[in-house]
């Protein structure tokens, strides 16, 4: 039987093979821990995190509601940079719950992807 973390990661070798950020379009990547969720907008062709987001110091509200903070928090960020489209990397986890809330999110504060 193929463990919750190795499946994730086999899962996730297998988007990156297919997506890649740049300057211009750079990858929105999401981490998800029990506690907390983060954000991070990459070039991939400089190896440069352009900025982040994260769920630390948020403490009211569901962890859906807090995604949906931090997702509209990594699109002000992004505005303020100049970037409006961006690749979406879900990093192996599944499209629903506190993912799907903070892409909901970023879309909804202007980000396109």
């Amino acid at each position: 039987m193929v463990s919750k973390i190795a499946r994730r990661n086999k899962i996730k070798t297998r988007i990156r093979g297919k997506i890649s950020g740049t300057a211009q379009r750079p990858r929105m990547t999401v981490f998800r821990s029990n506690k907390a969720i983060y954000v991070q907008l990459i070039d991939d062709l400089a190896g440069k995190t352009l900025c982040a987001a994260s769920s630390k110091g948020i403490a009211e509200g569901t962890k859906c509601e807090i995604s949906e903070r931090v997702g509209e928090a990594i699109a002000k960020k992004a505005m303020e940079m100049g970037i409006t489209e961006v690749v979406f990397d879900r990093n192996g986890y599944l499209f629903h719950g506190r993912v799907k809330s903070l892409a909901d999110a970023a879309r909804k504060a202007g980000l396109k992807f």
